[in-house]
């Protein structure tokens, strides 16, 4: 309203007093009108005033005037204006053209200006622009919002959403507003209730994750002093605090913000999908061509297993065959999964609907062996589940599940909600099952062809997280938990000890293979007695290659992906022949044997004195003609009286840059070293520590950075400073000085 009068005022003061003219004529008439959110009246705080100049087809010149001094006004206000000035014509003809200039056009708002030159043109755009053109605007508009999502993320539920553009956001609601201004030639949304398109509760969605998703974007606006449609992190608590969420036993207040939003995107979602519905069957497709035909034969209701199949949905035979049977509402699903067929969105609302009556099949064995079908079906068990979720009917099936729906965690490591994620590792574990990730999980995928719990495996991957959110060890609680459900679901009592083995100790082998060296004989043989057989530990790994690539999209690395393949190795080892010394001194001579052609070319001093030297756990650690290159570095280093020798090599198959530092030993060089690595850059992933022999030091840091190469020879050229901080003893020391 505040900058209607602003707009309106220079607008006027323009056309009555710097531009004055007695008797306009037709030429001089014009209008201001509000495009886009200011006319849906909608300005958020730092958002562009977006403004439509009309004008008559031959506008004179006066016209123009007034609005090059409005513009000036509003800029000198130091707002950021987007404007346009078009005719009647030419808005019509640009907006056949093009599906955004539709959109923009299709919420004007008058806010000054010739009052039939304004009705002119709402009676011109809608009949010459809009009509006829509602099917091809709304292909336009559904194939912008696809490419939308897959720029700002696929899912609802990322933990730093985009509130404007994301999946689920206010980009989406929107468009639900214009699909149904152009389908059904509405001004407000009530209107689609009369029309049947909407139920009032449907409405009452509607209106709910309007005002929260607007309220939230505003509050976003003020927090930031600027545009900013992303809620991130640095951004959430300051939002929540401003939004009124307060911590409550359980959850903090920023994971309450997170979940009321990821409910206002799923309802979000839930509209979208209902209305698309509704649109489609409002424009049935033309039959005039062969293609045309095919679609119409395709839209014609067929019986499938007690269902009706039209465009590739399913949906009830009979209105009441929900409600006579609650069962079916599982089993519609499980029809959908192997048919390959969605549900239609009719159909998800009337689930919804009857959600109560779900309780009830908790306990009933056929419910129960659907669910266990579904979960662990061959065809894709991640869609069907992402769609019962969707439809609330999962969360009430199983209250468990029920609580962590939408629960945010509020860290850096996490991208999605509990629930997503967990769906995510399940269709992990199918994409691996079926083959698709056999080039960047070859492990994995040979695997997976091995095991023989495969129930137990897919109901421990979708249960592994239930417990998140809960006073306690998620893992221990998740225990507890598979091992109530786990009968419930009709799994043998040796597949319900699997699945809370699985649950209990899902984050071990990770912990093993990140926070301990995976070729350290201690290490091993904790990790195999803790595993215990060949079987747990095949199910083990899925279940972490699953879970890791469930985290995020770029959590899964090809360096955690080697030190998961040799914990796996070594302890596969460790479970068929025990990881005894005489195991591992077979192993060192082996890696001494490898060496030696590698050295050839160095003398024979240092050959000798290469191979009697080092650790088992160094001559455990890496490659033949590693060995070689550490041997020519040391014997270097030998020559000098304080030696600093830095050496880098790419490894492309464990995705990082290896960094071996040479120097005489001494306390304050680990942190002197890494303080070097850090400010050139450089991520440290790994590292490898070892003192040969007069206390020579040979470190080998594995970094990550967007400039490697960059990040070392900063470390380069920063070696004055680190031989000086080696000069003066420090408080740390190097671990196997301690």
């Amino acid at each position: 309203a505040a900058m209607d009068a602003v707009v309106a005022g220079i607008a006027r003061y323009a056309d009555r007093r710097v531009y004055r003219t007695a008797n306009p004529t037709a030429r001089e008439r014009f209008a201001v009108m509000a495009c886009g959110g200011y006319g849906r009246g909608e300005l958020a705080p730092a958002s562009d005033v977006d403004l439509l100049f009309l004008t008559d087809d031959r506008a004179a010149p006066r016209v123009e005037q007034i609005v090059e001094f409005t513009l000036y006004a509003l800029w000198d206000l130091k707002l950021q204006v987007g404007h346009a000035t078009r005719s009647t014509s030419e808005c019509v003809r640009r907006a056949k053209a093009d599906a955004t200039i539709m959109t923009n056009l299709l919420e004007t708002r008058p806010i000054y200006g010739d009052d039939a030159l304004i009705a002119e043109f709402k009676q011109r755009y809608f009949e010459d622009a809009v009509r006829g053109n509602e099917a091809g605007f709304v292909a336009a508009k559904l194939a912008e919002r696809d490419a939308r999502h897959e720029r700002h993320g696929a899912s609802r539920y990322m933990l730093e959403p985009n509130v404007k553009e994301g999946k689920g956001g206010l980009r989406d609601l929107q468009t639900l507003f214009w699909l149904a201004k152009a389908a059904y030639a509405v001004e407000t949304p009530d209107a689609l209730v009369a029309k049947g398109v909407l139920t009032r509760a449907e409405l009452r969605s509607l209106n709910t994750a309007h005002e929260f998703l607007t309220a939230l974007r505003c509050a976003m606006h003020y927090a930031a002093d600027r545009e900013e449609d992303r809620l991130t992190f640095d951004l959430q608590t300051e939002v929540g605090r401003r939004m009124g969420f307060a911590d409550r036993a359980g959850a903090v207040a920023v994971e309450r913000l997170l979940k009321r939003y990821f409910l206002a995107a799923k309802d979000v979602g839930d509209l979208t999908r209902v209305l698309c519905a509704a649109i489609e069957e409002a424009y049935p497709v033309d039959t005039r061509s062969l293609v045309g035909r095919v679609a119409a034969a395709f839209a014609r209701a067929k019986p499938v297993d007690g269902f009706t199949a039209a465009r590739g949905r399913l949906q009830e035979a009979e209105p009441d065959q929900f409600d006579a049977d609650p069962i079916e509402m599982l089993r519609i699903f499980r029809v959908a999964q192997t048919r390959g067929l969605d549900v239609h969105p009719n159909a998800l609302r009337r689930i919804r609907s009857l959600l109560p009556k779900i309780s009830a099949l908790r306990d009933d064995p056929d419910a129960n062996a659907l669910f266990l079908d579904i979960v662990a079906a061959k065809e894709d068990p991640e869609a069907t589940l992402r769609r019962m979720n969707e439809a609330g009917l999962l969360g009430r099936f199983i209250p468990e599940f029920g609580r962590v729906v939408a629960m945010a965690q509020f860290n850096m490591y996490h991208v999605y909600t509990v629930d997503e994620h967990s769906l995510f590792a399940v269709g992990n574990l199918h994409r691996i099952e079926a083959g698709l990730r056999g080039d960047d999980l070859p492990l994995s995928t040979e695997v997976m062809q091995k095991i023989a719990s495969r129930r137990a495996l897919y109901v421990a991957t979708f249960l592994h997280d239930v417990m998140k959110g809960r006073a306690g060890d998620h893992s221990i609680l998740g225990e507890k938990t598979a091992r109530k459900l786990c009968p419930r679901f009709g799994l043998t009592a040796e597949e319900t000890d699997t699945v809370a083995w699985l649950i209990r100790w899902h984050l071990h082998m990770s912990d093993t293979a990140f926070k301990r060296d995976v070729d350290d004989p201690g290490a091993v043989a904790e990790f195999a007695a803790r595993v215990a057989s060949p079987e747990r530990l095949r199910l083990l790994l899925l279940l972490t290659v699953a879970d890791i690539r469930a985290v995020g999209p770029h959590t899964w690395t090809a360096w955690k992906a080697q030190l998961l393949r040799r914990l796996y190795w070594n302890a596969e080892a460790a479970l068929s022949e025990g990881f005894t010394h005489g195991h591992v001194d077979r192993r060192v001579a082996k890696a001494k044997a490898a060496a030696a052609p590698a050295m050839a070319h160095l003398p024979e001093a240092v050959q000798v004195s290469a191979l009697n030297g080092g650790t088992n756990a160094y001559w455990l650690s890496f490659a033949p003609e590693t060995y070689a290159r550490h041997a020519a570095l040391v014997a270097e280093a030998a020559t000098e009286e304080d030696p600093l020798i830095i050496d880098t090599r790419i490894d492309d198959e464990r995705g990082v840059t290896d960094v071996t530092v040479i120097a005489k030993d001494r306390p304050g060089l680990l942190p002197a070293i890494t303080g070097g690595l850090a400010g050139g850059g450089a991520d440290i992933v790994a590292a490898r520590l070892f003192t040969m022999e007069n206390r020579v030091a040979l470190d080998v840091f594995s970094v990550q950075s967007a400039e490697l190469g960059p990040g070392a020879g900063k470390l380069e050229r920063r070696a004055g400073a680190l031989r000086e901080a080696r000069s003066k003893p420090g408080p740390i020391a190097r671990p196997d000085q301690r």
